[in-house]
Parts: C-alpha cells; structure tokens; sequence
C-alpha cells in the first residue's frame, strides 16, 4: 500500500467526530438526518465528515428509493490498520531501512501498469470495441475495470442505459452487466445500477 494513501486515511480518522461517527455505523447502517440526531449536530456538519470519511475509504453508502444509508466499510478498515501493522513489521525486519525499498515497490507497480496496458491492447481493438470477454479471471478483471470507468460515480442508470453503454464496447451486454454486479463494480436494485466504491471493485 502507498504510504500517502495510508497517511491520507489515519488522517481522515484523525477527528473526534468522525471516530463517534463510525462508532454508531458499527451498529448498522443509518442516513444522515439519524445521525445528526444520534449526535446532536447539523446535517452539513455530517455532510462534511460523511464526505472525508467515504474520500478514505472508511464508509461507503448505499441508497434507498431517496434516502441514503451510510456503512462502515469493514474490510478496508481491517486492510488499512493491517497495512500499518505491515509497515511497522517491515521496518522492524529491515532495522529502520524499509524506506529503501521504495524503487522496488515502484518498479513493481509500473510492471503491473504494463501488464494491464497490455491486456487492453490484447483484447481492445483500434477503436475501442471488445474483441472478447477474457476467460482468465485476471485478464477478465482489467478488461472490466476499464469499461466500467467509463461510467460516473454517484449517477443512478436505468438497465437500459448500462445496456446502451456496454453494447457500444460488445454485444453481450447482458453477461458484462451481470459480471458488473458479481464483481462489485455496480450495485443493483430495482432495475437501478450505480457503481460502488472502487475499494469494493473485484480484485484478482
């Protein structure tokens, strides 16, 4: 895990509110207004932390009809205190020269970049249509990954227009939408997708 990304979320948890706000959701989940209520607050007040806590990965929401629920997302808040525990493990094993390792952890991750730049190229043609659907699950993964980032966060489609976007990559839309929901990339309900937060996205 990048160090900035680990400062970045210790950070966003770096305040009273926010901490009690989290307290509450590991009860279950709630909307704005019930929070405010619970803690006595203004609604924009939520509002701005809601907004700095989903930012870092510690809360993720979901809607209903027009009320919108907030979540602790769990398994990143698990992922991001290992990920300390991980750094302190490191340094302790390397004698406080963990930080050197940095060229390699960068080198890794460009190597990563070129292995999904690759697989686009494989299965993309010239102008942006799907060859086919990749059997390998981690060829699978990238290629939905990156049809999926065509769509925007927060916006609320009707099937019809996932059908719209997805047929002008491939004309199996129904099993790329499908796969879409299995791995996490949207959330479904009631004939209405929306993408989930990235941390939630199927890894390999």
């Amino acid at each position: 895990m990048q160090l900035d990304k680990l400062v970045a979320f210790h950070k966003a948890l770096a305040d009273p509110t926010r901490i009690r706000i989290l307290a509450i959701l590991a009860n279950g989940p709630l909307h704005g207004q019930a929070l405010a209520g619970k803690m006595g607050v203004t609604p924009p007040t939520i509002t701005h932390h809601m907004a700095k806590l989903r930012e870092a990965g510690a809360v993720y929401e979901r809607r209903d009809k027009n009320t919108i629920y907030f979540y602790v997302h769990e398994l990143n808040m698990k992922r991001q205190s290992q990920a300390i525990l991980d750094v302190l493990e490191k340094a302790k094993n390397a004698q406080g020269d963990w930080m050197e390792e940095a060229p390699e952890v960068d080198q890794r991750r460009g190597s990563m970049a070129a292995e999904q730049l690759q697989v686009i190229r494989n299965f993309m043609t010239q102008d942006g249509k799907l060859k086919q659907i990749p059997v390998q699950r981690k060829k699978k993964l990238i290629v939905l990954e990156h049809l999926v980032r065509g769509l925007e966060r927060g916006r609320k489609y009707q099937e019809k227009e996932i059908n719209e976007y997805i047929k002008a990559f491939h004309e199996d839309f129904a099993t790329i939408r499908r796969e879409f929901v299995m791995n996490h990339y949207m959330y479904r309900e009631d004939g209405i997708y929306e993408l989930n937060p990235e941390e939630m996205w199927a890894k390999e």
